[in-house]
């Protein structure tokens, strides 16, 4: 690291320990600084410095978000020195997700085929999975070889790590071994193999999944009087007289009505949870798991807008999107997802019962779009409807974000403190303003951190208040564009 750069981070893993902040509260949490500091840190490829190592490991014990980025900063020395303290026994197992490093046998470097399988059956659990990792995304195949040779004589729970380590690198040539999966003991081990085959859309799961699917949602087309109400409750409106029948269609369902010996191996799990009736959750999970590219060929080649904007009858509209919503988020698909999701502008404000299903969780849709269409479909949600609903929408935004997003939450927050509210109901987004905000908007926003004039009924302080929020919002944004020059390479 350069100097001031370790300066820095002795300084974040101080501040982390201390029994209390006794500073005012526009000075930055840098606490709250460490994660990021951690991933800037991990981008250029540093490494920690060694005296750093056991209080750098302290804080990852504290805090599980830190412990992927901690323990690719702290490499194999992190593992080294793990072994020697029980309290940091968490760096030895559940290390997948990091980022693969090349990482050492107890004994020496592995260098060769043979030095690798030894790793790979006599290795510590954190070196295994690195391993894995690192083989995968070298060799696919190479990688799924080597799993599959100790795959019989591991613990389920290891199973299901290593499983669950292919998703990044999954290819079609997975699906034999995927396949044997189907039928493992565990019962999550057969769940997170069913999940990762139908992620394959050509598999021979995904098929299966689709032909049940088939049988259980069908487009029908009937003749209705002009004016009458269809099946699917909305009226059919092709003409001005009543004596004219035009072509009604809607989306018929009819759910499974038992669950198979087939099904349940194919990752259909049977018994629902509390509240939800039997047959609406086979069918959610049937739908989830057939390739999203089927329905235009069932529904008469019709584009993914017509298919989600075509009436569901019986009450099963709800049922139906909230699974093809599952279905768009594991599948990655953007088109399905902007369907789903609709014009942010005229989208409900509410996630309750009463929305549509893509309502009830949009996040995860808005996480299948590109970086850049994300923050601009969030910035016209906030424009559109405040901040009051778009937590979770701005929690899945890319760091920094994006123009214009970024002068959305700013506006949004600047019309609250003009509304002469206390700051503190909006706290989080200002939270997420000091990590997520471009850290050169700060000479923008120093006007917000003067006192405004109190207007008519205004909260007594209120104006103080958000001053110092300004004030802290500023200072760590200065702060961060700190951290990042330090970080930069000489």
């Amino acid at each position: 690291l350069p100097a001031a750069a370790r300066s820095r981070l002795a300084m974040l893993l101080a501040d982390r320990s201390a029994p209390g902040r006794g500073g005012p509260r526009s000075a930055p949490d840098l606490a709250e600084l460490l994660p990021q500091w951690l991933a800037l840190a991990n981008h250029h490829g540093y490494r920690v410095p060694d005296a750093l190592l056991p209080a750098l490991l302290d804080a990852a014990r504290a805090r599980t978000d830190l412990r992927p980025e901690a323990l690719t900063l702290g490499g194999p020395r992190a593992l080294w020195l793990a072994r020697l303290n029980p309290d940091w026994k968490f760096a030895l197992r559940g290390t997948a997700g990091r980022a693969p490093t090349a990482l050492p046998e107890p004994s020496g470097a592995a260098t060769g085929p043979d030095d690798e399988q030894r790793l790979w059956e006599e290795g510590l659990f954190a070196e295994r999975v690195s391993l894995l990792a690192a083989a995968r995304h070298r060799d696919p195949a190479a990688g799924l070889a080597l799993l599959s040779g100790t795959w019989s004589t591991e613990r389920a729970e290891d199973r299901l790590m290593f499983l669950d380590s292919l998703r990044d690198d999954l290819s079609p040539s997975d699906e034999p071994f995927l396949e044997q999966a189907l039928s493992d003991r565990s019962r999550n081990v057969r769940a997170t193999a069913a999940e990762l085959l139908s992620a394959l859309p050509g598999s021979a799961l995904a098929a299966r999944m689709a032909e049940r699917s088939r049988g259980c949602v069908t487009l029908t087309t009937d003749e209705v009087p002009d004016g009458e109400p269809t099946t699917g409750g909305e009226p059919a409106t092709g003409g001005l007289t009543t004596d004219k029948s035009i072509a009604a269609e809607w989306i018929t369902v009819r759910p499974p009505d038992e669950c198979d010996s087939g099904m349940q191996r194919d990752g259909i799990v049977p018994k629902p949870p509390s509240g939800r009736g039997e047959r609406s959750w086979w069918l959610g999970q049937l739908v989830e798991a057939t390739p999203l590219d089927r329905w235009s060929a069932w529904f008469g080649g019709r584009g993914i807008s017509e298919i989600v904007a075509l009436p569901v009858a019986d009450g099963w509209q709800a049922d139906l999107h909230a699974a093809w919503c599952r279905a768009a988020v594991r599948q990655r698909s953007a088109e399905w997802c902007r369907a789903l999701l609709g014009t942010p502008a005229v989208a409900p404000v509410t996630a309750g019962e009463a929305a549509p299903a893509a309502w009830r969780d949009p996040a995860k849709l808005l996480s299948a779009l590109p970086a850049r269409e994300r923050a601009e479909w969030v910035a016209e949600f906030i424009a559109s409807h405040g901040l009051s609903d778009a937590f979770r929408l701005l929690g899945v935004c890319t760091v920094p974000w994006a123009e214009p997003l970024g002068r959305a939450v700013v506006d949004a927050l600047d019309i609250a403190r003009d509304a002469g509210s206390y700051p503190w109901s909006f706290s989080g987004v200002m939270g997420l303003a000091e990590r997520c905000l471009d850290p050169a908007q700060a000479d923008r926003l120093e006007v917000l951190t003067a006192i405004p004039d109190e207007s008519e009924g205004a909260a007594p302080g209120a104006g103080g208040y958000w001053a110092e929020a300004f004030q802290r919002l500023v200072g760590t944004l200065r702060l961060r564009a700190a951290m990042q020059a330090e970080l930069e390479p000489a």
